[in-house]
């Protein structure tokens, strides 16, 4: 609904929706529509994902306490974690997404922040071996489950205490909308996320909301697709001697265990900037962008941001909703258009 104020007579109570910074009835059809995919959960919604994850973040710290964060996840978040915690007071621990390695840095934590699978490297951890570490040093366990959804992957169904994304990718799937969501079953934690938001006014515009409520009813049919493409994608690169490294979450046992669908994301390292570069320009079905979950494939460079520790040569690729044996032989003919080495 798009509104600021509403109509309220009366005590401040006296109806659910006051003012349109605290509560807006399109972000109450969203909420309640994600909360029945992750778990039964309380969904909140924020205006983007880095307004979710700061909302967790600055929720749940204080100073003197210790985070423990994906040091190979979303950049946005170990920056926040670096440069805005940090002065606060909060020390940050960053770690590889490695089960064994997180396990090893939690004693002393206040919340542990997951990303699995990883952006961009793919890689992933064990989220109920780590909820139960954490528990047991009464620490948090927040994970980011923006690649594989609610439909994917469950956190909170696997111990996690958090489950936040963002919606602006696969959820969303249309490459029109920015959003964020987190999940919790705890109410009272659900209630400082929301009064977070209202302060900070990183609200959802109601419109956004509506679109990514809209988007639901695709959800499943999307992340099949994309899920599809994406391995089709991989396991074509793997019979090719000129594709250095080929990543994807389904080389990683844990996944099997834990996820529903692997997602649209594939990675690959070629031996320079200048081929990845050649390959993405060549590239009939691949639009060159830097996020992912569309349902149009999208592709790029992550190495031109330097943010993430990736080769040069390294692509991040997005599995849209276009047929796989169509990307696959787009893909291929790219490569052989800038090949510079053996087959």
């Amino acid at each position: 609904m798009l509104a600021a104020p509403y109509h309220l007579r009366g005590a401040a109570d006296a109806a659910l929706y006051g003012y349109g910074r605290d509560a807006n009835p399109s972000w109450t059809g969203l909420e309640r529509a994600l909360a029945d995919l992750d778990c039964g959960a309380e969904t909140v919604t924020f205006a983007s994902g880095m307004a979710a994850v700061s909302a967790v973040l600055f929720t749940q710290l204080e100073p003197g306490d210790l985070v423990v964060v994906a040091g190979d996840g979303y950049p946005g978040v170990r920056a926040l974690a670096t440069e805005r915690l940090a002065p606060l007071g909060i020390e940050s621990r960053l770690v590889p997404t490695d089960t064994a390695a997180l396990l090893d840095a939690i004693p002393g934590a206040r919340l542990v922040w997951v990303e699995t699978p990883s952006n961009p490297r793919l890689n992933v951890c064990d989220v109920a071996a780590v909820a139960d570490a954490a528990h047991a040093a009464g620490a948090l366990l927040a994970v980011d489950n923006t690649l594989a959804t609610p439909l994917g992957q469950r956190p909170l169904e696997l111990g996690a205490d958090i489950a936040a994304m963002s919606a602006t990718k696969t959820l969303a799937g249309h490459s029109d909308v920015l959003l964020g969501a987190v999940s919790v079953r705890d109410a009272a934690l659900a209630d400082g996320l929301r009064r977070w938001r209202s302060t900070a006014g990183a609200i959802p515009g109601a419109f956004d909301a509506w679109l990514v409520h809209r988007s639901l009813a695709t959800l499943q049919l999307r992340l099949e697709r994309s899920s599809a493409g994406a391995l089709a994608i991989a396991r074509a690169l793997r019979e090719r001697r000129d594709v250095l490294e080929v990543l994807h979450p389904g080389d990683h046992p844990v996944a099997a265990r834990q996820m529903r669908h692997f997602g649209c994301l594939v990675g690959f390292t070629l031996e320079s900037a200048e081929r990845a570069q050649a390959v993405l320009d060549a590239c009939a079905l691949v639009a060159e962008a830097t996020s992912f979950g569309g349902v149009h494939t999208t592709a790029e460079r992550r190495g031109r941001w330097g943010t993430d520790d990736v080769a040069e040569g390294f692509i991040r690729y997005s599995a849209g909703c276009e047929d796989p044996e169509d990307l696959v032989a787009d893909l291929e003919a790219a490569l052989g258009a800038a090949a510079t080495g053996p087959r």
